[in-house]
């Protein structure tokens, strides 16, 4: 069933209607710069539409990152003070060393992270095996409502992600064979 929401509203992800404008205080926007970078080829504009209904629905947010595990920006939403790359990068250190210590400690899946500094919250969401979301909030913002906001955008991520994704045909092994999708030498599967 589609929603429609009045002008001049968004649909947030917890399923609440908000005014346009993202902020509770009108002049909160223009301080944090609501340019929208996107350096992926070509640019997912799915995975933009969502940071920016994020932006829209979370007051105090000072931007969100969207990168690889590895550390690659594939979309931001950062005021042009804040470098979306080195973000990036970071986020991802963070969160595998969060994996690593969770997995030392607890032998279990991590889902998220959070720093809370006296300035500010970083939350780092997984988004799937090979993704992760990343929010900036200033101090004000409250972490539970971060977290009902976010978390859906995380998992709605990890799903587009899953999808642009297409299985490699063959994949070079360490030893130098070549094997196919489905595990086997090409070589040693029978055509007929």
């Amino acid at each position: 069933m589609a929603r429609v929401a009045p002008i001049g509203t968004v649909w947030c992800p917890n399923g609440r209607r908000r005014s346009r404008g993202g902020a509770d205080d009108p002049g909160e926007q223009s301080k944090r710069g609501d340019s929208l970078h996107s350096h992926q080829a070509p640019p997912n504009k799915e995975i933009e539409v969502r940071l920016s209904e994020l932006r829209q629905c979370l007051p105090y947010l000072i931007g969100t990152v969207v990168a690889s595990s590895d550390g690659l920006l594939i979309a931001s939403d950062l005021p042009e003070s804040i470098e979306p790359t080195g973000i990036a990068a970071l986020a991802a250190a963070q969160l595998s060393l969060s994996l690593t210590f969770v997995a030392t400690t607890h032998g279990m899946d991590l889902h998220e992270v959070v720093i809370d500094s006296g300035a500010g919250h970083v939350v780092v969401y997984s988004a799937g095996p090979t993704a992760l979301l990343t929010v900036l909030t200033a101090a004000d913002a409250v972490l539970a409502r971060v977290h009902l906001e976010a978390r859906p955008v995380a998992r709605v991520i990890a799903d587009l992600l899953a999808q642009s994704v297409a299985p490699a045909e063959t994949v070079m092994t360490t030893s130098g064979f070549a094997l196919s999708s489905n595990g086997s030498r090409p070589e040693d599967q029978k055509t007929y």
